[in-house]
């Protein structure tokens, strides 16, 4: 079945366009007060283990705004979890691992498991969402780059620096780089599972890269990012965006990815320069900007779209949506896109 609304699987594919297409980093979730109330009946995990609530999560923005692409509702710490790996959600505090990794024993208790089993939750929410989104758009499904979950692996908590998981990687190399191959096993074949239950696009995030040095990157990042494109890269288009990794886009740009994600630090045409000026790329308003009045939001789209070009482009924030962003903020980011060229 051919999706109807297929403006993003063009973009990807670097196909002359109207207008670019748009959806936002977080957008099922929590500053919808329709999240709010599947949030006040359901713990975190319970929402992403639950086909029937994931998949009701994923379109409640496409409902309410309609954007040209559905993400959906799952959390990059499912895999540590499905690796046997013990991962709390605290309300008020965020992720909390009661058991950080921090030698080669912990590494090697880690196990690489069989993804259709022990993720079979999001595939079910995947089919789920693909009945009810109806061909009319594309869903993109995601996942953890091996180094921002080996970040959460061994510091136990978010963290401004991740010391602790650095410190890990430089004192203890060899334990280091198994669990970023066990992680980025676990990844390959979780992504391709995602894209046999119907995804039609997939992103890793690499929101912790620019904790990394550029040399340290290559090594503890971006090869673990190069083995999953590369596995990943004939099944479905692949996003891959490196928070902070402005430095790399060069390389990224070689990597055989679809697209790759900009954050709001780096300007349109530093982007388009860095990475020789032929791949799509998606981002990348500043989350907080959408604070500004609608009227103002509009203006700065658009200045966006002409300063990145319409082809080759996905309209994106640089991260996630924040979670008290106004309603009618998030409805003059969509707008202005679907205005543009009118």
């Amino acid at each position: 079945m051919s999706i109807k609304n297929d403006l993003f699987l063009r973009a990807l594919k670097g196909e002359t366009v109207n207008r670019p297409p748009v959806w936002m980093m977080r957008q099922a979730g929590r500053y919808l007060p329709e999240f709010m109330e599947i949030k006040a009946k359901y713990d975190f995990f319970t929402r992403c283990q639950t086909p029937e609530l994931a998949s009701e999560i994923t379109v409640q923005p496409i409902r309410r705004y309609g954007m040209d692409a559905a993400i959906l509702f799952s959390d990059i710490l499912v895999i540590p979890q499905a690796m046997n790996i013990e991962v709390q959600m605290k309300p008020n505090f965020g992720p909390y691992l009661p058991n950080p990794i921090r030698s080669q024993k912990d590494v090697d208790n880690v196990i690489v498991p069989d993804v259709t089993v022990a993720l079979d939750y999001v595939y079910q929410a995947i089919k789920a969402t693909k009945e009810k989104l109806n061909n009319e758009i594309p869903l993109i499904g995601f996942a953890g780059s091996p180094w921002t979950i080996l970040c959460y692996c061994v510091q136990g908590q978010g963290s401004k620096n991740f010391d602790k998981a650095k410190e890990f990687c430089f004192t203890n190399p060899i334990a280091a780089h198994q669990l970023l191959q066990k992680i980025t096993d676990t990844t390959i074949a979780y992504l391709k599972e995602k894209v046999k239950a119907g995804c039609n696009a997939v992103q890793v995030f690499d929101s912790w890269g620019g904790m990394l040095s550029p040399v340290d990157y290559q090594e503890f990042s971006w090869q673990y990012i190069q083995q999953i494109i590369d596995a990943l890269k004939d099944d479905a288009p692949v996003i891959a965006f490196g928070k902070g990794c402005w430095f790399a886009l060069d390389e990224m740009a070689k990597s055989g990815a679809s697209a790759l994600g900009i954050d709001w630090t780096c300007s349109a045409r530093n982007a388009r320069y860095l990475t020789g000026g032929n791949i799509t790329l998606q981002g990348n308003f500043d989350p907080t900007r959408l604070f500004s009045p609608p009227a103002e939001i509009k203006k700065m789209v658009h200045q966006m779209i002409n300063d990145f070009g319409k082809d080759k482009y996905i309209v994106n924030l640089g991260h996630g949506i924040l979670p008290n962003i106004p309603l009618d903020n998030a409805k003059a980011f969509i707008d202005a896109v679907k205005e543009y060229g009118n």
